[in-house]
Parts: structure tokens; C-alpha cells; sequence
């Protein structure tokens, strides 16, 4: 960690700088999560097992949605980590939640 400005700054997961600097696709982003996330998060994304997603781009930055997506910290969310470019195109369809 580095001291900056009275902060602590952790430079960012290597996966997740991996993951931003793709372009992602919404409508494979809308595949991967009605075979991956909808059965808990409902298919519209207003939730069911799990917390409602809708408006989530704008609660939770993109690192903190990947972080949340494969760090497994919050049960019953499996720990996940998708291909770069599938979390990419996840992010994209997470945005128009």
C-alpha cells in the first residue's frame, strides 16, 4: 500500500485492470448473466434470492462490482471469476440494470 493525500492506495487487481481495459458487450453481458446470475437475482435483475441489481452501476463503481463478482465474500455468492472479457461484457449489461 502507498500513503497519498491522508489515504491508503492499493494499486489495483491485475485481473481487474485486465478487465477495464476491454470493451465490453451488453448483449453477451446479458447472456452470460441470465445463465449465471439470474437465478438468484431474478432474470429482470430486481432480485430474488439475491439482492435487486437494478440501478447497481450506479451504487458500486466497476472495480467494486468485479471485486464483488469474484471475491465469494458474500454468501451465498459463489465465488465467480469469469473470463476477462465475459466480466467485461457483464459490467456493460450490469449498466443498463
Amino acid at each position: 500500500m502507498v500513503w497519498s493525500l491522508g489515504q491508503w492506495f492499493q494499486p489495483m487487481d491485475p485481473y481487474a485492470e485486465s478487465v477495464l481495459a476491454l470493451q465490453g458487450d451488453r448483449d453477451r453481458g446479458e447472456a452470460i448473466f441470465s445463465m449465471n446470475c439470474a437465478v438468484c437475482h431474478g432474470a429482470d435483475g430486481a432480485g430474488h434470492v439475491g439482492p435487486s441489481l437494478l440501478d447497481v452501476a450506479s451504487r458500486k463503481s466497476e472495480v467494486a462490482l468485479i471485486e464483488q463478482v469474484i471475491s465469494g465474500k458474500t454468501p451465498p455468492m459463489p465465488q465467480f471469476q469469469p473470463a476477462p472479457q465475459d466480466m467485461a461484457d457483464l459490467l456493460r449489461y450490469l449498466e443498463t440494470l
